[in-house]
């Protein structure tokens, strides 16, 4: 995979990674599942299982997406945790075996696929690095988050910046912004000053939102 689907139609609101590299449509935006005026204190998202895009939702839709039910439907809540691991052992090793060629990277269980894959941000939007299965079982091994993952709706991001790497559980839908920030404002060959600076305000937000997960990596 190149790059994250997005939805189809013309007169949707932007889906998956658009809704982060387009302007906003003058008009205002509807639930994607049931039309739904959005308000502008922000909604929530649904991960489409078939798709593999994001959609918009109004509450109750993304509450019902919220049911024992959900899970084994097309469409998935995407929740609103956010979890850190400052003690886990993703070190260079790890990170070698992941085959990463940049600084950031999110891993996510793909129920579709039925497989835990890697993705990193580039120009041309998300792409998909070969996630072996030794190499993800050295993830697991190195923090504990990884089995914490709800599959498709959440993400492990790392990122290794300034000789450490930061460990977070985040919602998929911040990875989504990452990249198509990313993908927006990249420039030559490393992204550019203006990527960079996007980049450091994601995981800003990210280390404010937050809190130390119980446990320790097996």
């Amino acid at each position: 995979m190149t790059g994250l689907p997005t939805g189809t139609g013309a007169r949707t609101a932007p889906t998956g990674l658009r809704r982060f590299t387009t302007p906003r449509p003058p008009r205002e935006e509807r639930c994607e599942l049931c039309g739904a005026r959005l308000t502008d204190g922000g909604h929530r998202h649904l991960a489409d299982i078939d798709k593999r895009a994001l959609v918009c939702a109004c509450g109750p839709c993304a509450q019902l997406m919220d049911g024992s039910a959900a899970p084994r439907g097309r469409f998935r809540a995407v929740p609103d945790r956010h979890l850190a691991d400052p003690e886990h052992r993703v070190d260079d090793t790890v990170w070698e075996a992941l085959r990463i060629p940049v600084s950031v990277a999110f891993l996510f269980h793909n129920s579709a696929l039925d497989r835990a894959v890697a993705l990193y941000p580039s120009p041309a939007g998300a792409t998909e690095s070969e996630l072996e299965d030794p190499a993800w079982q050295s993830v697991r091994h190195a923090t504990g988050l990884a089995d914490l993952l709800r599959p498709d709706v959440e993400a492990l991001l790392l990122r290794r910046h300034e000789g450490r790497t930061e460990c977070f559980l985040v919602p998929i839908d911040v990875c989504y912004e990452l990249v198509g920030r990313m993908r927006l404002h990249w420039q030559g060959f490393d992204g550019g000053a203006e990527a960079r600076s996007d980049l450091d305000a994601v995981f800003a937000r990210v280390r404010g939102s937050a809190r130390t997960a119980q446990g320790s990596p097996a």
